[in-house]
């Protein structure tokens, strides 16, 4: 320990060796400052855990110290704010992860005339629950994998309105109706059209991709139909085949057919109805044989409606027409879509991380307005800039957010209110903040009673409740029993 003395005063000298004895032997590191925030005196590890040796600590302000990054926030100051006691969780500059409690003494006035700050390296503790997260995961991994989702020709799915969907293309996968795949950017148009070619008999002919908005207006005609030598100037001395003539024998799959040009709309109408087409600066006809697929996330109805979309073309693309919910409707899919994505992504990095549980059922609140590109986009950004196994979620400018308890959504540095905390059970108050470690059947029942509360905010019968946990029911009424948790009839 080390004070200075013109910090020593009021002590006399068996209340200095007494508070040298606990500062010397504590396995907490203690802090005492005065009203003002200036540190009086601190303990022997103050170094190892914040970095900075007491001789150079001793006089300084807990303002200073939080300015300079020592203090991740001060829970002095919060008492100094608050005048009351504080508890919270600290990141230090040292890389610890660090409970601090801080408790005012006031003068006769009612001032504050010194704050004593208690701070525990929980950084163990931190890594105990990310091993009971991986473990976690690694249990739970073999039941998704065996709870009815399925992957088929890279999609991933769970949920009955993909199924259904699933269904329909296996019974009109081998026969020549057009498709209409209708719904937002971003939600699977192009692999659920690739999944018709792939089913069908033509799944060794070519898959022709066409993005409809892509294609420039007046190089539309050349680039779908072709062209002969010397069709017009800049011309391929050897002309060039068209995208049609390319899915020869194959399936033809125009995205966004919506954004096309009227003119073009009249001469592919030609094509469907005659069966064969004529390449610019040619005038002899040729076969067109291929099977049609569009998607479109505009609604056709309604451009026939102003005059943007012929009507006969819309009758013969709308033949089979196949909405494609998004990712907001189906959020179920998102946890195994996920785990998809993770795999192809480690595959792709040569890599082994995994995806924290609370981050799974993040992922499953957010509105994801770009569907399955936006997830993603956004897993991959989260795995490049992840260390180690465990992948962390980034925010929009590309920082590291702050590590959230997966039971109680408490973020480290966040304040937790003693006063709150006491006023519930053991199970509220946050893993990292609890004062000794809890065994492992300790952390999993919490777990399990935490999983149950949240589920009970949706069910309103055992069986639902079984359903959404992925249990049986005589499970789930034994687990409500165990934890003393009833089903309310007025849920949401």
């Amino acid at each position: 320990m080390t004070a200075t003395p013109e910090h020593s005063s009021g002590f006399d000298l068996s209340s200095e060796r007494e508070l040298a004895m606990i500062l010397d032997k504590s396995s907490d590191n203690i802090v005492v400052t005065d009203g003002d925030g200036v540190i009086l005196k601190a303990s022997s590890n103050f170094n190892r855990i914040y970095g900075l040796p007491i001789s150079e600590a001793v006089g300084k302000t807990v303002q200073e110290l939080q300015e300079s990054g020592i203090l991740t926030p001060s829970v002095t100051l919060e008492v100094l704010k608050r005048k009351r006691e504080v508890q919270l969780m600290q990141s230090t500059s040292q890389g610890f992860q660090v409970m601090a409690l801080g408790f005012p003494i006031f003068d006769e006035q009612g001032g504050i005339e010194r704050v004593i700050s208690f701070s525990r390296d929980l950084t163990d503790l931190q890594m105990l629950q990310q091993e009971y997260e991986q473990l976690q995961q690694r249990l739970l991994q073999p039941l998704l994998d065996t709870q009815q989702s399925e992957e088929l020709a890279g999609l991933a799915f769970k949920s009955r309105p993909v199924r259904e969907i699933i269904q329909l293309i296996r019974r009109i996968a081998d026969t020549e109706v057009a498709v209409l795949f209708q719904g937002e950017s971003g939600v699977g148009k192009t692999a659920f059209a690739r999944l018709i070619h792939q089913l069908s008999d033509r799944k060794e002919k070519p898959f022709v991709e066409v993005n409809c908005s892509a294609i420039p207006e007046n190089l539309f005609e050349s680039e779908m139909f072709g062209y002969e030598a010397g069709a017009f100037s800049g011309a391929s001395r050897q002309g060039k085949s068209g995208l049609i003539e390319s899915a020869e024998g194959g399936t033809l799959f125009l995205d966004e057919v919506g954004e096309l040009p009227q003119a073009m709309q009249a001469k592919l109408l030609k094509v469907l109805q005659d069966g064969e087409f004529t390449p610019v600066g040619s005038v002899k006809p040729r076969k067109a044989r291929f099977r049609l697929i569009t998607a479109t996330n505009r609604q056709l109805s309604e451009m026939v409606e102003e005059g943007l979309f012929r009507l006969d073309l819309y009758y013969r693309v709308n033949v089979v027409p196949v909405y494609i919910p998004s990712l907001r409707e189906r959020s179920e899919d998102i946890p195994v879509l996920a785990g998809h994505i993770l795999s192809r992504l480690n595959r792709k990095y040569q890599q082994q991380k995994q995806l924290p549980m609370h981050l799974q059922a993040r992922l499953q609140q957010m509105p994801w307005p770009g569907n399955i590109r936006e997830l993603e986009n956004t897993l991959e950004r989260w795995f490049v800039s992840s260390e180690g196994e465990m992948i962390r979620a980034l925010d929009l400018e590309g920082r590291f957010e702050a590590d959230v308890d997966s039971a109680t959504g408490l973020a480290i540095g966040s304040a937790i209110d003693p006063d709150a905390a006491m006023a519930g059970d053991a199970s509220s108050i946050p893993l990292s903040a609890q004062p000794e470690p809890q065994s492992l059947k300790a952390i999993l029942d919490r777990a399990e009673k935490q999983a149950l509360q949240q589920a009970l905010q949706h069910c309103r019968s055992s069986y639902q409740l079984a359903e959404y946990l992925q249990i049986s029911q005589p499970s789930a009424v034994r687990k409500l029993k165990k934890h003393g948790l009833t089903i309310s009839r007025d849920v949401t």
